[in-house]
C-alpha cells in the first residue's frame, strides 16, 4: 500500500505510546499543524525507551535475524546465562516468531532487510538534529571513540565481515583495528584481557532518561496534549467519511466518583475522536494494531541494564560483542545493559539473567559490578523479519508506528518524520515501503 485513504487533510491525531517513536511522531505531527494528544498508560519512557544503552549507530543498525545467532545451538538458546535466551513454555504467538525468526536468518534474508534499512540509516542522526533545533535541550552526544573489544584479535571476525556485507548493501562504515595498548590508552578501565578492538566513526549516544524527558518537555510547549496513566481500551478505525474513536480508561480510579453514575463514566472511560490514530506502542503493538490487519507477530525481546561506578570512567560507549554486552557513560556512573530474551513484556525481572551481564562483564571492565542501582528489564519490540511495521493498515485512519526492535531510539525520530509525511502527504514515502504492516 503506498497511500494513506483518508478523504481529507487530517486536522486531529491521537498517538499510543510515549516512547521515542510515539513522542517524535507526535512533535512532528504537530509541527506539521495538526492538533495531536498523545496517550500512554503509564509514563513517558516507561517502556525500552528508558534503560537502553542510549547508542545513535546508524552504521550498525542491522536485521536482528542473522545466520551468526543460529550457530550458537538451540542448546545455547535455553541456558538462562546464553545471550539469548529462549524460555521454554507453551505459548503458540512465541512458537510463530521463532519459526519466522528461524526463516528469516539466513544470508539472503538478512541482505534483503538491510538494503530496507539503508534508506533509513542515512537520515537518522538528521532527524534528531530537527529536534534539537527545535529545542529538546539535552544533547545527543558525538563519539570517535566507540569501542567494540575483544578478548583476542581473531574475534573481530564476524563483525568485519559483518562490516563488509553492511557496505555491500551500501551502507559507509569506517572502522579502524585497534590493540589492546590502543584500547586502554582512550578506555584505561578496559582490563588487559582485552587484546582486540574496533573504533567505530559515526555515532553518538543519549542519556535516554534525560533525553525522553526533554523530549516530552518540548513536545508539551509544542501544544501537544500528553496524558500519562491513560489505557487505551479499543480503537474503532472509522472509516474514509467518519472519525476514528479511541476509548481511554485512566490506568488509576477516577477520584470522586459517584456509586449512582452509570460505569463508563465511573470508571473514567471516555472517547476521543480523531482523524488519525498512530499506534507506537512497542512490545504492546499487536494488542491494537492485530484488528486492522497487522498479523505480523511482534514479541518483546527484553533487556537488561544497571548502572555502576567505573574508574577512570570511560568518555565514550563500550562494546563487548562476544558477550553481547553494551556500556553507556550516564552522569558519574556507567550504564551496563545487553541480554535478550524472548518472554512476556510484563513478566518479572529474572536476576539470572541480570547474573549473566556481571559474569561476562566482570573479566573485561574495572567497574565495582556489585555496586548496581538501577537495575531493570525492558521490552523491545521485535519482529519475525527483523523489520519494523510502520504504515497504513487495513483502515483509512490507523497507522502502525513499531517493531523496531534494538533500534527504536536510533530511528524513532525518522520514523516520526516520516509517519508525519504519510499523514499530511497522503503518501507512503519510498523509504516505509519495505516496512508495510500488513505485509
Amino acid at each position: 500500500m503506498t497511500r494513506m485513504s483518508t478523504s481529507a487533510s487530517p486536522r486531529r491525531a491521537v498517538v499510543v505510546g510515549a516512547g521515542m517513536v510515539g513522542l517524535s511522531t507526535a512533535w512532528f505531527l504537530r509541527r506539521a499543524g495538526l492538533d495531536v494528544t498523545v496517550l500512554e498508560q503509564d509514563r513517558v519512557a516507561a517502556g525500552s525507551s528508558w534503560g537502553n544503552a542510549g547508542w545513535l549507530t546508524p552504521p550498525i543498525t542491522t536485521p536482528l535475524p542473522e545466520p551468526a545467532i543460529l550457530r550458537s545451538g538451540v542448546r545455547a538458546l535455553v541456558s538462562p546465562a546464553s545471550p539469548v535466551y529462549v524460555p521454554l513454555r507453551p505459548d503458540l504467538d512465541l512458537l510463530r516468531f521463532l519459526l519466522g525468526f528461524v526463516r528469516h536468518s539466513t544470508g539472503r534474508a538478512w541482505r534483503r532487510a538491510m538494503a530496507a534499512y539503508v534508506p533509513l540509516n542515512r537520515r537518522a542522526l538528521e532527524a534528531f538534529d530537527v529536534l534539537a533545533a527545535a529545542g529538546v535541550a539535552e544533547p545527543t552526544v558525538p563519539t570517535g571513540d566507540f569501542l567494540a573489544c575483544y578478548r583476542r584479535p581473531g574475534q573481530r571476525r564476524d563483525l568485519l565481515e559483518e562490516f563488509a556485507a553492511i557496505r555491500a548493501a551500501g551502507q559507509p562504515v569506517e572502522a579502524e583495528l585497534l590493540d589492546g595498548a590502543q584500547l586502554r590508552a582512550l578506555a584505561p578501565a578496559l582490563s588487559t584481557e582485552v587484546t582486540a578492538g574496533i573504533r567505530l566513526a559515526g555515532t553518538r549516544f543519549i542519556d535516554p532518561p534525560r533525553y525522553m524527558l526533554a523530549l516530552a518537555d518540548t513536545v508539551v510547549a509544542a501544544g501537544v496534549e500528553l496524558r500519562e496513566g491513560v489505557r487505551v481500551l479499543a480503537v474503532d478505525g472509522g472509516t474514509e467519511t467518519r472519525p476514528a474513536l479511541v476509548r481511554t480508561r485512566p490506568t488509576q480510579p477516577v477520584p470522586g466518583g459517584s456509586e449512582t453514575e452509570a460505569p463508563a463514566r465511573r470508571d473514567g472511560e471516555e472517547i476521543l475522536r480523531a482523524d488519525v490514530v498512530v499506534l507506537a506502542t512497542g512490545a504492546w503493538l499487536g494488542e491494537l494494531a492485530r484488528p486492522f490487519g497487522v498479523r505480523m507477530v511482534v514479541q518483546a525481546g527484553r533487556g537488561y541494564s544497571f548502572t555502576v561506578p567505573v574508574d577512570p570512567m570511560p568518555t565514550m560507549p563500550l562494546y563487548f560483542p562476544i558477550q553481547r554486552v553494551a556500556c553507556t557513560p550516564l552522569g558519574g556512573r556507567y550504564r551496563v545493559a545487553g541480554m535478550m530474551e524472548f518472554r512476556r513484556p510484563g513478566d518479572p525481572l529474572d536476576p539470572r539473567r541480570i547474573k549473566a551481564i556481571v559474569d561476562a562483564t566482570r573479566p573485561l571492565l574495572a567497574g565495582d559490578l556489585d555496586d548496581r542501582v538501577d537495575e531493570w528489564v525492558g521490552s523491545r519490540p521485535v519482529t519475525p523479519d527483523g523489520l519494523p511495521l510502520i504504515g497504513p493498515t487495513r483502515s483509512p485512519r490507523v497507522v502502525a508506528a513499531g517493531g523496531h526492535g534494538m533500534w527504536g531510539i536510533t530511528l524513532g525520530p525518522l520514523t516520526g518524520q516520516l509517519v508525519a509525511d504519510l499523514v499530511t502527504g497522503g503518501q507512503v514515502p519510498a523509504e516505509l515501503w519495505p516496512f508495510d504492516p500488513l505485509r
